[in-house]
Protein backbone atom coordinates (compact mmCIF):
# COMPACT_ATOMS: atom_id res chain seq x y z
CA UNK A 1 0.00 0.00 0.00
CA UNK A 2 1.64 3.30 -0.63
CA UNK A 3 2.58 5.71 1.36
CA UNK A 4 0.08 9.14 1.37
CA UNK A 5 1.32 12.80 1.48
CA UNK A 6 -1.43 16.19 1.50
CA UNK A 7 0.27 19.26 -0.04
CA UNK A 8 -2.29 21.05 2.12
CA UNK A 9 -2.87 25.00 2.10
CA UNK A 10 -3.29 27.81 4.47
CA UNK A 11 -5.67 29.52 1.55
CA UNK A 12 -6.18 29.24 -2.21
CA UNK A 13 -3.63 30.41 -4.57
CA UNK A 14 -0.57 29.56 -2.35
CA UNK A 15 1.28 27.22 -4.70
CA UNK A 16 -0.18 23.74 -3.94
CA UNK A 17 -0.31 22.53 -7.34
CA UNK A 18 3.34 23.78 -8.05
CA UNK A 19 4.74 21.76 -5.16
CA UNK A 20 2.36 18.76 -5.71
CA UNK A 21 4.05 18.90 -9.84
CA UNK A 22 7.58 19.30 -8.63
CA UNK A 23 6.89 16.71 -5.99
CA UNK A 24 5.82 14.41 -8.49
CA UNK A 25 8.52 14.97 -11.17
CA UNK A 26 11.01 14.65 -8.50
CA UNK A 27 9.80 11.45 -7.36
CA UNK A 28 9.57 9.66 -10.89
CA UNK A 29 13.23 11.26 -12.05
CA UNK A 30 14.39 9.15 -9.03
CA UNK A 31 12.91 5.47 -10.15
CA UNK A 32 9.50 6.17 -7.66
CA UNK A 33 6.72 5.12 -8.65
CA UNK A 34 4.64 7.95 -7.72
CA UNK A 35 0.66 9.11 -8.79
CA UNK A 36 -1.40 12.52 -8.18
CA UNK A 37 -4.49 12.71 -6.44
CA UNK A 38 -7.24 15.62 -5.49
CA UNK A 39 -10.32 14.05 -3.86
CA UNK A 40 -12.96 17.22 -4.57
CA UNK A 41 -11.36 19.70 -7.24
CA UNK A 42 -13.45 22.80 -8.40
CA UNK A 43 -12.18 24.77 -11.70
CA UNK A 44 -13.63 25.17 -15.38
CA UNK A 45 -9.94 24.02 -16.35
CA UNK A 46 -10.90 20.81 -17.37
CA UNK A 47 -9.00 17.61 -19.75
CA UNK A 48 -10.60 14.99 -21.46
CA UNK A 49 -9.19 11.64 -20.06
CA UNK A 50 -9.96 7.79 -19.62
CA UNK A 51 -12.15 7.15 -16.50
CA UNK A 52 -11.51 4.81 -14.39
CA UNK A 53 -14.31 2.34 -14.79
CA UNK A 54 -12.91 1.86 -18.75
CA UNK A 55 -16.20 3.47 -19.83
CA UNK A 56 -15.30 5.71 -22.24
CA UNK A 57 -13.47 9.41 -21.23
CA UNK A 58 -14.35 12.00 -18.73
CA UNK A 59 -12.88 14.94 -17.00
CA UNK A 60 -10.58 15.77 -14.72
CA UNK A 61 -8.80 19.33 -13.22
CA UNK A 62 -5.91 20.55 -15.49
CA UNK A 63 -3.54 20.46 -11.94
CA UNK A 64 -3.98 16.87 -12.17
CA UNK A 65 -3.64 15.93 -15.77
CA UNK A 66 -0.24 18.34 -15.34
CA UNK A 67 0.87 16.10 -12.05
CA UNK A 68 0.02 13.39 -13.67
CA UNK A 69 2.09 14.29 -16.71
CA UNK A 70 4.96 15.07 -14.01
CA UNK A 71 4.60 11.75 -12.54
CA UNK A 72 4.87 10.29 -15.71
CA UNK A 73 1.80 8.21 -15.57
CA UNK A 74 -1.39 8.41 -18.02
CA UNK A 75 -3.77 10.59 -16.75
CA UNK A 76 -7.27 9.05 -15.21
CA UNK A 77 -10.16 10.28 -13.40
CA UNK A 78 -8.74 8.28 -10.42
CA UNK A 79 -6.36 11.48 -10.12
CA UNK A 80 -9.32 14.09 -9.34
CA UNK A 81 -12.82 11.56 -9.05
CA UNK A 82 -14.52 14.81 -7.83
CA UNK A 83 -15.07 18.28 -10.10
CA UNK A 84 -17.35 20.75 -9.40
CA UNK A 85 -17.43 23.40 -11.95
CA UNK A 86 -19.37 26.78 -11.47
CA UNK A 87 -21.90 27.73 -13.78
CA UNK A 88 -22.56 30.88 -11.89
CA UNK A 89 -24.81 32.19 -9.87
CA UNK A 90 -23.84 29.92 -6.96
CA UNK A 91 -24.50 26.80 -8.79
CA UNK A 92 -21.83 24.07 -10.57
CA UNK A 93 -21.97 20.98 -12.26
CA UNK A 94 -20.71 17.96 -10.41
CA UNK A 95 -18.72 15.59 -12.29
CA UNK A 96 -18.38 12.33 -10.55
CA UNK A 97 -15.24 9.97 -11.77
CA UNK A 98 -15.19 12.34 -14.64
CA UNK A 99 -19.56 12.21 -16.04
CA UNK A 100 -21.14 14.96 -15.38
CA UNK A 101 -24.14 13.56 -12.79
CA UNK A 102 -26.03 17.06 -12.30
CA UNK A 103 -26.10 20.74 -11.41
CA UNK A 104 -26.19 21.92 -7.42
CA UNK A 105 -26.01 25.03 -5.56
CA UNK A 106 -23.76 24.88 -2.89
CA UNK A 107 -25.81 23.71 -0.05
CA UNK A 108 -27.19 21.18 -1.97
CA UNK A 109 -24.31 19.51 -3.51
CA UNK A 110 -23.76 18.18 0.35
CA UNK A 111 -27.41 17.21 0.55
CA UNK A 112 -27.67 15.20 -2.57
CA UNK A 113 -24.55 14.23 -3.54
CA UNK A 114 -22.02 14.47 -0.26
CA UNK A 115 -22.09 10.89 0.63
CA UNK A 116 -21.39 9.30 -3.23
CA UNK A 117 -18.37 12.13 -3.96
CA UNK A 118 -16.59 10.52 -0.44
CA UNK A 119 -17.03 7.43 -1.63
CA UNK A 120 -16.04 8.11 -5.29
CA UNK A 121 -12.57 10.09 -3.84
CA UNK A 122 -11.92 6.82 -1.25
CA UNK A 123 -12.25 4.27 -3.99
CA UNK A 124 -10.19 5.81 -6.50
CA UNK A 125 -7.78 7.08 -3.93
CA UNK A 126 -7.62 2.98 -2.84
CA UNK A 127 -6.87 2.17 -6.36
CA UNK A 128 -4.25 4.16 -6.20
CA UNK A 129 -2.26 3.50 -3.23
CA UNK A 130 -2.80 -0.01 -4.51
CA UNK A 131 -0.98 0.20 -7.62
CA UNK A 132 1.72 2.87 -6.63
CA UNK A 133 4.28 3.73 -4.23
CA UNK A 134 3.98 6.85 -3.15
CA UNK A 135 0.65 9.50 -3.74
CA UNK A 136 0.94 13.16 -3.60
CA UNK A 137 -2.62 14.44 -2.84
CA UNK A 138 -3.31 18.03 -3.42
CA UNK A 139 -5.72 19.97 -0.82
CA UNK A 140 -7.93 22.67 -1.51
CA UNK A 141 -7.88 26.49 -0.08
CA UNK A 142 -7.27 26.00 2.99
CA UNK A 143 -6.80 23.26 5.70
CA UNK A 144 -8.06 25.36 8.53
CA UNK A 145 -11.82 25.94 7.80
CA UNK A 146 -13.33 25.74 10.79
CA UNK A 147 -17.43 25.92 8.87
CA UNK A 148 -16.35 23.01 6.65
CA UNK A 149 -14.12 20.65 8.21
CA UNK A 150 -16.72 18.34 8.88
CA UNK A 151 -17.09 18.12 5.02
CA UNK A 152 -13.60 19.01 3.63
CA UNK A 153 -13.04 16.16 1.12
CA UNK A 154 -9.66 17.55 -0.74
CA UNK A 155 -8.47 18.16 2.86
CA UNK A 156 -9.85 16.79 6.02
CA UNK A 157 -11.23 13.50 4.21
CA UNK A 158 -8.17 12.88 2.19
CA UNK A 159 -5.99 13.06 5.46
CA UNK A 160 -7.86 10.38 7.30
CA UNK A 161 -8.61 8.38 4.84
CA UNK A 162 -5.33 8.23 3.09
CA UNK A 163 -3.66 8.09 6.90
CA UNK A 164 -1.88 10.69 4.87
CA UNK A 165 1.47 12.92 6.16
CA UNK A 166 0.77 16.69 5.48
CA UNK A 167 3.33 19.48 4.25
CA UNK A 168 1.47 22.94 4.48
CA UNK A 169 2.34 25.44 1.97
CA UNK A 170 1.66 29.60 3.08
CA UNK A 171 2.41 32.15 0.05
CA UNK A 172 4.36 34.82 1.95
CA UNK A 173 3.30 37.47 -0.77
CA UNK A 174 0.58 37.90 1.11
CA UNK A 175 1.99 39.11 4.02
CA UNK A 176 1.33 37.85 7.61
CA UNK A 177 2.91 34.42 6.71
CA UNK A 178 3.71 33.38 9.89
CA UNK A 179 0.02 34.37 11.23
CA UNK A 180 -1.14 32.27 8.37
CA UNK A 181 0.62 29.32 9.29
CA UNK A 182 0.50 29.53 13.18
CA UNK A 183 -3.20 30.27 12.82
CA UNK A 184 -3.65 27.23 10.42
CA UNK A 185 -2.21 24.77 12.75
CA UNK A 186 -4.05 26.00 15.69
CA UNK A 187 -7.22 25.71 13.89
CA UNK A 188 -6.85 22.13 12.24
CA UNK A 189 -8.78 19.14 13.99
CA UNK A 190 -6.01 17.36 16.39
CA UNK A 191 -5.70 13.98 14.67
CA UNK A 192 -4.80 16.35 11.43
CA UNK A 193 -2.44 18.47 13.85
CA UNK A 194 -0.55 15.93 14.26
CA UNK A 195 0.15 14.73 11.14
CA UNK A 196 1.97 17.78 10.14
CA UNK A 197 5.33 17.18 8.49
CA UNK A 198 6.65 20.43 7.93
CA UNK A 199 5.84 23.71 6.85
CA UNK A 200 7.05 24.82 3.13
CA UNK A 201 7.02 29.06 2.61
CA UNK A 202 6.18 30.10 -1.21
CA UNK A 203 6.65 33.20 -3.67
CA UNK A 204 9.48 34.97 -1.50
CA UNK A 205 11.42 37.93 -2.88
CA UNK A 206 14.58 38.97 -1.95
CA UNK A 207 16.68 37.87 1.07
CA UNK A 208 16.49 34.43 2.73
CA UNK A 209 18.44 35.68 5.56
CA UNK A 210 15.82 38.12 6.82
CA UNK A 211 13.49 35.52 7.38
CA UNK A 212 15.63 33.44 10.31
CA UNK A 213 14.27 34.87 13.35
CA UNK A 214 10.51 34.73 12.01
CA UNK A 215 11.28 31.29 10.86
CA UNK A 216 13.07 30.23 14.78
CA UNK A 217 10.13 31.79 16.49
CA UNK A 218 7.96 29.84 14.11
CA UNK A 219 9.45 26.52 14.64
CA UNK A 220 10.02 27.20 18.32
CA UNK A 221 5.97 28.11 18.77
CA UNK A 222 5.02 25.07 16.87
CA UNK A 223 7.44 22.24 17.23
CA UNK A 224 7.07 21.86 13.20
CA UNK A 225 10.01 22.77 11.00
CA UNK A 226 10.08 24.77 8.21
CA UNK A 227 11.52 22.51 5.19
CA UNK A 228 12.43 25.30 3.18
CA UNK A 229 11.38 28.69 1.30
CA UNK A 230 10.75 28.76 -2.48
CA UNK A 231 11.49 31.59 -4.18
CA UNK A 232 9.08 34.19 -6.38
CA UNK A 233 9.62 32.10 -10.00
CA UNK A 234 6.95 30.48 -12.46
CA UNK A 235 7.40 27.29 -13.61
CA UNK A 236 4.92 27.84 -16.11
CA UNK A 237 2.20 25.42 -15.20
CA UNK A 238 -1.24 26.56 -16.03
CA UNK A 239 -3.42 28.08 -13.88
CA UNK A 240 -5.91 26.09 -12.58
CA UNK A 241 -8.74 28.59 -11.80
CA UNK A 242 -10.40 32.00 -12.35
CA UNK A 243 -8.06 33.45 -9.27
CA UNK A 244 -5.30 33.43 -12.02
CA UNK A 245 -7.51 35.60 -14.49
CA UNK A 246 -7.54 39.68 -13.84
CA UNK A 247 -11.13 40.47 -12.18
CA UNK A 248 -13.42 41.55 -14.42
CA UNK A 249 -13.11 44.96 -14.68
CA UNK A 250 -9.81 45.07 -15.19
CA UNK A 251 -7.12 43.88 -18.45
CA UNK A 252 -4.72 42.18 -17.77
CA UNK A 253 -1.63 41.45 -20.25
CA UNK A 254 0.36 37.82 -20.79
CA UNK A 255 3.63 37.40 -22.65
CA UNK A 256 4.79 40.52 -22.55
CA UNK A 257 8.19 40.04 -20.91
CA UNK A 258 9.82 38.56 -23.93
CA UNK A 259 12.41 41.78 -24.90
CA UNK A 260 10.20 42.55 -28.46
CA UNK A 261 9.79 46.04 -28.71
CA UNK A 262 6.07 47.06 -28.51
CA UNK A 263 5.82 47.98 -32.54
CA UNK A 264 7.35 44.71 -33.63
CA UNK A 265 4.22 42.68 -31.65
CA UNK A 266 1.08 41.70 -31.68
CA UNK A 267 -1.60 41.86 -29.37
CA UNK A 268 -4.18 39.11 -29.07
CA UNK A 269 -7.32 39.84 -27.50
CA UNK A 270 -9.60 37.40 -25.20
CA UNK A 271 -12.97 38.95 -24.03
CA UNK A 272 -12.94 38.36 -20.73
CA UNK A 273 -16.98 36.35 -20.32
CA UNK A 274 -18.55 36.29 -17.08
CA UNK A 275 -18.28 32.53 -17.37
CA UNK A 276 -15.20 31.43 -18.79
CA UNK A 277 -14.03 28.27 -18.74
CA UNK A 278 -10.21 26.22 -20.06
CA UNK A 279 -8.54 29.61 -20.75
CA UNK A 280 -5.53 27.54 -20.01
CA UNK A 281 -5.95 27.54 -24.35
CA UNK A 282 -4.58 30.74 -24.61
CA UNK A 283 -0.73 29.92 -22.34
CA UNK A 284 1.21 28.58 -26.24
CA UNK A 285 0.04 31.90 -27.65
CA UNK A 286 1.60 33.66 -24.49
CA UNK A 287 4.39 32.05 -24.63
CA UNK A 288 5.28 33.14 -28.62
CA UNK A 289 7.88 36.09 -28.60
CA UNK A 290 6.12 39.03 -29.78
CA UNK A 291 2.96 37.66 -29.23
CA UNK A 292 0.59 39.60 -25.88
CA UNK A 293 -2.49 38.08 -24.83
CA UNK A 294 -4.62 40.52 -23.08
CA UNK A 295 -7.64 39.51 -21.20
CA UNK A 296 -10.07 42.38 -21.95
CA UNK A 297 -12.80 43.50 -20.02
CA UNK A 298 -16.44 43.72 -21.54
CA UNK A 299 -16.50 46.98 -21.44
CA UNK A 300 -12.84 47.71 -22.87
CA UNK A 301 -12.69 48.31 -26.92
CA UNK A 302 -10.62 47.16 -28.83
CA UNK A 303 -8.34 49.40 -30.85
CA UNK A 304 -5.33 47.80 -29.45
CA UNK A 305 -6.01 44.38 -31.04
CA UNK A 306 -4.83 42.80 -33.54
CA UNK A 307 -6.70 39.41 -33.27
CA UNK A 308 -9.85 38.13 -31.06
CA UNK A 309 -9.71 34.74 -29.55
CA UNK A 310 -13.44 33.79 -28.11
CA UNK A 311 -12.43 31.49 -24.96
CA UNK A 312 -14.97 28.55 -23.73
CA UNK A 313 -17.78 29.16 -21.16
CA UNK A 314 -19.95 27.60 -18.84
CA UNK A 315 -23.17 29.58 -20.05
CA UNK A 316 -23.43 30.26 -23.64
CA UNK A 317 -26.26 32.24 -23.51
CA UNK A 318 -25.24 34.02 -20.66
CA UNK A 319 -22.23 34.95 -21.71
CA UNK A 320 -23.97 36.04 -25.07
CA UNK A 321 -25.93 38.10 -23.60
CA UNK A 322 -22.88 39.52 -22.05
CA UNK A 323 -21.04 40.35 -24.81
CA UNK A 324 -24.44 42.13 -26.23
CA UNK A 325 -24.87 44.24 -23.45
CA UNK A 326 -21.60 45.65 -23.17
CA UNK A 327 -21.23 46.19 -26.52
CA UNK A 328 -18.41 43.42 -27.25
CA UNK A 329 -20.27 41.64 -29.47
CA UNK A 330 -20.04 44.82 -32.42
CA UNK A 331 -16.93 45.85 -31.66
CA UNK A 332 -15.89 42.12 -32.61
CA UNK A 333 -18.15 41.90 -35.54
CA UNK A 334 -15.76 45.31 -36.65
CA UNK A 335 -12.36 43.85 -36.19
CA UNK A 336 -10.37 43.94 -39.08
CA UNK A 337 -8.11 41.01 -38.23
CA UNK A 338 -8.95 37.26 -37.64
CA UNK A 339 -11.03 36.08 -35.30
CA UNK A 340 -11.20 32.18 -33.84
CA UNK A 341 -13.79 30.72 -31.20
CA UNK A 342 -12.66 27.97 -29.30
CA UNK A 343 -15.58 25.21 -27.88
CA UNK A 344 -18.14 27.91 -26.14
CA UNK A 345 -16.83 30.46 -28.64
CA UNK A 346 -17.25 28.60 -31.30
CA UNK A 347 -20.68 28.71 -30.44
CA UNK A 348 -21.14 32.42 -30.10
CA UNK A 349 -19.72 33.38 -33.38
CA UNK A 350 -22.87 31.53 -35.04
CA UNK A 351 -25.97 32.67 -36.43
CA UNK A 352 -28.08 31.48 -33.31
CA UNK A 353 -28.16 28.96 -30.69
CA UNK A 354 -31.17 26.51 -30.71
CA UNK A 355 -32.95 24.59 -27.83
CA UNK A 356 -31.34 26.87 -24.95
CA UNK A 357 -33.65 25.69 -22.41
CA UNK A 358 -31.00 22.53 -22.22
CA UNK A 359 -28.76 25.26 -20.76
CA UNK A 360 -30.46 28.73 -20.31
CA UNK A 361 -34.03 27.44 -18.50
CA UNK A 362 -35.95 28.38 -21.69
CA UNK A 363 -36.56 27.32 -25.19
CA UNK A 364 -36.37 30.11 -27.16
CA UNK A 365 -33.81 30.25 -30.38
CA UNK A 366 -30.96 33.02 -29.08
CA UNK A 367 -29.01 34.92 -31.88
CA UNK A 368 -25.34 34.73 -32.23
CA UNK A 369 -22.70 37.12 -33.43
CA UNK A 370 -23.12 35.29 -37.29
CA UNK A 371 -19.94 35.87 -38.16
CA UNK A 372 -19.93 32.12 -38.96
CA UNK A 373 -22.96 30.33 -41.11
CA UNK A 374 -23.38 27.72 -38.42
CA UNK A 375 -26.39 27.14 -35.88
CA UNK A 376 -25.88 25.22 -32.21
CA UNK A 377 -28.16 22.66 -30.85
CA UNK A 378 -28.55 21.38 -27.48
CA UNK A 379 -28.85 18.35 -26.24
CA UNK A 380 -28.63 17.05 -22.92
CA UNK A 381 -25.38 14.63 -23.29
CA UNK A 382 -22.32 15.93 -22.96
CA UNK A 383 -19.33 15.28 -25.07
CA UNK A 384 -15.74 14.46 -23.20
CA UNK A 385 -13.10 12.91 -25.66
CA UNK A 386 -9.72 13.41 -27.03
CA UNK A 387 -9.63 13.90 -30.62
CA UNK A 388 -7.04 13.70 -33.36
CA UNK A 389 -7.86 15.19 -36.37
CA UNK A 390 -6.36 16.31 -40.14
CA UNK A 391 -6.25 20.16 -40.38
CA UNK A 392 -7.19 21.03 -43.99
CA UNK A 393 -6.05 24.66 -45.04
CA UNK A 394 -8.19 27.50 -44.20
CA UNK A 395 -7.23 31.16 -44.57
CA UNK A 396 -7.06 32.21 -40.38
CA UNK A 397 -4.31 30.04 -40.14
CA UNK A 398 -2.12 30.93 -43.06
CA UNK A 399 0.10 27.46 -44.65
CA UNK A 400 -1.18 25.49 -41.75
CA UNK A 401 -1.82 21.99 -42.55
CA UNK A 402 -1.41 18.31 -41.06
CA UNK A 403 -2.36 16.42 -37.99
CA UNK A 404 -3.36 18.38 -34.94
CA UNK A 405 -4.92 16.78 -31.48
CA UNK A 406 -6.77 18.45 -28.45
CA UNK A 407 -9.87 17.60 -26.51
CA UNK A 408 -13.60 18.36 -26.14
CA UNK A 409 -15.63 18.83 -23.45
CA UNK A 410 -19.06 20.18 -24.41
CA UNK A 411 -22.67 20.47 -24.82
CA UNK A 412 -24.46 21.56 -27.80
CA UNK A 413 -24.02 20.43 -32.01
CA UNK A 414 -22.82 22.69 -34.12
CA UNK A 415 -23.90 22.37 -37.89
CA UNK A 416 -23.34 24.15 -41.10
CA UNK A 417 -26.41 26.65 -42.39
CA UNK A 418 -24.58 27.76 -45.51
CA UNK A 419 -20.68 27.66 -47.23
CA UNK A 420 -17.64 27.52 -45.26
CA UNK A 421 -14.63 25.61 -44.88
CA UNK A 422 -14.84 22.25 -42.39
CA UNK A 423 -11.05 22.38 -41.44
CA UNK A 424 -10.87 19.50 -38.98
CA UNK A 425 -12.12 16.28 -40.63
CA UNK A 426 -15.43 17.79 -41.04
CA UNK A 427 -15.78 19.32 -37.77
CA UNK A 428 -15.53 23.51 -36.92
CA UNK A 429 -16.18 26.24 -39.43
CA UNK A 430 -13.98 28.88 -41.25
CA UNK A 431 -14.75 31.64 -43.74
CA UNK A 432 -11.82 33.92 -44.75
CA UNK A 433 -11.11 35.67 -41.61
CA UNK A 434 -12.98 33.83 -38.96
CA UNK A 435 -12.65 30.18 -37.51
CA UNK A 436 -14.40 28.04 -34.69
CA UNK A 437 -14.15 24.60 -33.24
CA UNK A 438 -14.91 23.02 -30.01
CA UNK A 439 -11.11 21.54 -30.62
CA UNK A 440 -9.44 22.75 -26.97
CA UNK A 441 -5.64 22.75 -26.52
CA UNK A 442 -5.38 24.08 -30.58
CA UNK A 443 -2.93 26.48 -29.94
CA UNK A 444 -0.86 23.80 -28.54
CA UNK A 445 -0.58 22.16 -31.70
CA UNK A 446 2.54 24.13 -33.41
CA UNK A 447 1.35 24.11 -36.69
CA UNK A 448 -1.74 25.81 -35.83
CA UNK A 449 -0.30 28.34 -33.40
CA UNK A 450 2.22 29.18 -36.52
CA UNK A 451 -0.82 29.41 -39.43
CA UNK A 452 -2.96 31.18 -36.77
CA UNK A 453 -0.08 33.94 -35.80
CA UNK A 454 1.11 33.94 -39.55
CA UNK A 455 -2.03 35.53 -40.09
CA UNK A 456 -2.04 37.85 -37.41
CA UNK A 457 1.23 39.16 -38.38
CA UNK A 458 0.03 39.66 -42.01
CA UNK A 459 -3.35 41.72 -40.86
CA UNK A 460 -0.88 43.77 -38.28
CA UNK A 461 1.55 44.53 -40.45
CA UNK A 462 4.22 44.63 -38.03
CA UNK A 463 7.92 44.83 -39.03
CA UNK A 464 8.88 40.93 -38.81
CA UNK A 465 7.41 37.77 -38.52
CA UNK A 466 7.06 36.65 -34.63
CA UNK A 467 6.67 32.79 -35.23
CA UNK A 468 10.21 32.24 -35.73
CA UNK A 469 11.72 34.14 -33.40
CA UNK A 470 13.18 32.19 -30.16
CA UNK A 471 11.83 28.62 -28.79
CA UNK A 472 8.27 28.97 -30.97
CA UNK A 473 7.12 27.98 -27.14
CA UNK A 474 9.15 24.49 -27.21
CA UNK A 475 10.42 24.83 -23.67
CA UNK A 476 14.02 23.76 -23.48
CA UNK A 477 12.84 23.04 -20.00
CA UNK A 478 9.42 21.30 -19.65
CA UNK A 479 7.02 23.32 -16.78
CA UNK A 480 7.45 19.58 -14.57
CA UNK A 481 11.03 19.83 -14.89
CA UNK A 482 11.00 24.03 -13.74
CA UNK A 483 8.83 22.71 -10.73
CA UNK A 484 10.69 20.01 -9.76
CA UNK A 485 13.86 22.18 -9.82
CA UNK A 486 12.29 24.72 -7.64
CA UNK A 487 11.02 22.52 -5.06
CA UNK A 488 14.18 20.41 -5.10
CA UNK A 489 16.55 23.43 -4.75
CA UNK A 490 15.25 24.78 -2.26
CA UNK A 491 13.66 22.31 0.21
CA UNK A 492 14.64 19.50 2.96
CA UNK A 493 11.75 17.19 2.32
CA UNK A 494 13.99 14.43 4.27
CA UNK A 495 11.68 14.63 7.27
CA UNK A 496 8.45 13.88 5.37
CA UNK A 497 7.82 9.72 5.88
CA UNK A 498 5.86 9.80 2.63
CA UNK A 499 8.65 10.07 0.81
CA UNK A 500 10.73 7.02 1.21
CA UNK A 501 14.46 8.31 1.11
CA UNK A 502 16.24 11.77 0.82
CA UNK A 503 15.65 13.49 -2.79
Amino acid sequence: MAETLLVAGTASHVGKSTVATGLCRLLADRGVDVAPFKAQNMSNNARAVPRSSGDGEGEVGVSQYVQARGARVAPTTDHNPVLLKPTGDGRSQVVLDGEAVGHVEAGAYYESYWEQARETARAAHARLAAAHDVVVAEGAGSIAEVNLQHRDLANVETARFADADILLVADIERGGVFAHVYGTLELMPTDLRERVAGVLITKFRGDRSLLADGVAELEERTGVPVLGVLPYEDPGLPEEDSVGLPAAGERAVRGADDGVPEAQAVTVAVPRLPRVSNFTDFGPLAREPGVRVAFVPLGDELDTADAVVLPGTKHTVADLRALREAGMAERVRALDGPVVGLCGGYQLLGERVVDAGVEAGDDAAVEGLGLLPVETRFEADKRVQRVTRALQPVAPLTGATGEVSGYEIHLGRTELTGEAARPFDGEGAATDRVLGTYMHDLFANRVVREGFLDRVVAAAGVERPVTGAGSGGADTASPHDRAARLVGEHTDLDPLGAIDGPL
